[in-house]
């Protein structure tokens, strides 16, 4: 740990907060108040108690944000030279990681996961902005060949003021995600972060200003979705949204986008299958099935919370990913235990329902099932690590987002049972796959239908690679050049000589 970071963290142990928390939105390069003077609280999940306040937008907050970003799309971040516009997103990156410590230390404390992890999303959002400040002048249209007498050509414009509305999962690094591809392609934007994790938001924005983004051309305002949220799906300055968060909230957003006919990507749930075949490594898989299902407390729209395994290895597998769960130890973030909490008190009741049921409908619970208090403190909304074994493909537990550290173990005995249970719900977002038989792994990933295929490491690639689903899991891609197309509407010239 680094002078910088222990200083941070000693001071949130200490005193439970960080000194000069943003509290205010952030519009046209400013720290605004709500119009009526409301403000919320957030809340640490590792105690339960609240550490900071910050304003609570309303309509009038959000109309105020977008119509910064309108006057600002006529500004000079549109017309600046794309070379230069990929200068200022390096500076970004650039602060991003000067503020490292800082950064990692807030989103410990508001989002509640591990401090390793809150210093690989800081990590992770420079280098989303490192990546697509170099692709600013790379993203090239097309001449078009229709012979000698005529010059046709494709222009890549920015599609306008784009929303965000960022998840309470991964704050920072899915702000990140969406804003630096939007501002490469020198569109404005508004972003709306979660009510349970404001901060590191308002802090890229302030970031973004340092580095020399013009004021209004990235705007922040926070509150609630019932509120803030849904005023800026349906506002009518805006010309692109990207949301991530659950289905149903993501049907709301395509409701409010529609009269407006703003332009969409939706990233929502995920149930997604780590398929485990008999020839695999099977400490490889399960080192990859624990990364998979309890990193961030199993918070995560990707997340392996399906074990396929075939059943010739189904006991040897479960048996090592349940001995590994055992050896997890529960604690606050700052500490960096082997699992954090989950994200407030209403999300760790819905996934003990999920077990209880689960538990009385005669499924096996072979490790955890039970709420579980920080032990060093009594505090803090934690739940022991859960596996789920030899579920049915109708289960509850099979066919819902539970969200939280809970697997829930289906057994194949072929591959085409195996791409029927992997395919066996209405998501499809991702899909992991272990073997040494590349050819089966390879018809696999040609068969199971979702957005991304990871064959033996689960969550492999980065920010070059695109990212998205399928089915209800949402359309659009997120991540790689293929983010950069979503900001941008193609316009096509064709000249008679």
């Amino acid at each position: 740990m680094t002078p910088e970071l222990q200083r941070w963290v000693q001071e949130a142990q200490a005193t439970g907060t960080l000194a000069d928390l943003p509290d205010c939105h952030f519009i046209d390069g400013a720290a605004v108040a709500s119009a009526d003077g409301g403000t919320m609280e957030t809340l640490d999940p590792g105690t339960g108690r609240m550490f900071a306040r910050f304003a609570a937008g309303q309509a009038a907050d959000v109309d105020a944000a977008v119509q910064a970003a309108n006057r600002a799309l006529k500004g000079p971040w549109r017309d600046m030279a794309p070379a230069q516009r990929g200068r200022v997103l390096h500076r970004v990156a650039d602060l991003i990681r000067a503020n490292a410590a800082r950064l990692a230390v807030v989103e410990t404390l508001d989002a509640g996961k591990r401090l390793v992890e809150a210093l690989g999303d800081v990590a992770g959002a420079a280098n989303c902005f490192d990546y697509y400040a170099g692709a600013c002048d790379k993203h090239q249209g097309d001449s078009l060949p229709l012979g000698p007498d005529y010059l046709a050509y494709t222009l890549h414009e920015p599609v306008g003021v784009t929303a965000h509305i960022i998840p309470w999962n991964y704050p920072l690094s899915t702000a990140a995600r969406g804003l630096a591809p939007a501002l490469a392609a020198g569109c404005t934007v508004v972003a709306k972060p979660a009510e349970q994790t404001p901060l590191t938001a308002l802090m890229l924005a302030e970031l973004c200003l340092q580095a020399g983004v013009p004021a209004g051309v990235c705007n922040v305002v926070t509150g609630t979705g019932r509120e803030a949220g849904a005023a800026l799906a349906r506002h009518p300055g805006i010309h692109h949204i990207t949301f991530t968060g659950s289905v149903n909230t993501g049907i709301d957003v395509m409701r409010s986008a529609a009269p407006n006919i703003t332009r969409l990507v939706l990233e929502l749930g995920g149930k997604s299958p780590l398929l485990v075949l008999a020839d695999a490594d099977l400490d490889q898989a399960a080192d990859n099935v624990m990364g998979a299902i309890f990193e961030n407390a199993g918070q995560i729209c990707s997340a392996g919370s399906r074990l396929l395994v075939a059943r010739s290895v189904h006991e040897q597998m479960v048996a090592r990913v349940a001995a590994r769960a055992q050896a997890l130890s529960l604690g606050h973030g700052l500490r960096d235990p082997g699992m954090g909490p989950l994200s407030s008190e209403a999300h760790l009741n819905k996934v003990a329902g999920y077990v209880e049921r689960a538990r009385a409908r005669g499924v096996a619970v072979r490790t955890g099932g039970n709420i579980q208090p920080d032990p060093h403190t009594g505090l803090g909304w934690f739940y022991e690590p859960t596996l789920l074994d030899n579920l049915a493909p109708t289960d509850e537990a099979v066919q819902e987002e539970i969200f939280g550290p809970v697997l829930c173990v289906q057994v194949f005995d072929d591959l085409s049972e195996a791409v029927a249970l992997a395919n066996g719900t209405s998501f499809g977002l991702v899909a992991g796959i272990f073997t040494k038989d590349l050819s089966a792994a390879h018809r696999l990933a040609r068969d199971i239908d979702a957005g991304q295929v990871y064959l033996n490491e689960y969550f492999a690639g980065g920010i070059s690679v695109p990212f998205g689903g399928n089915k209800r899991s949402g359309f659009g891609r997120e991540k790689g050049m293929e983010a950069l197309r979503s900001y941008c509407k193609t316009k096509s010239v064709v000249a008679r000589l």
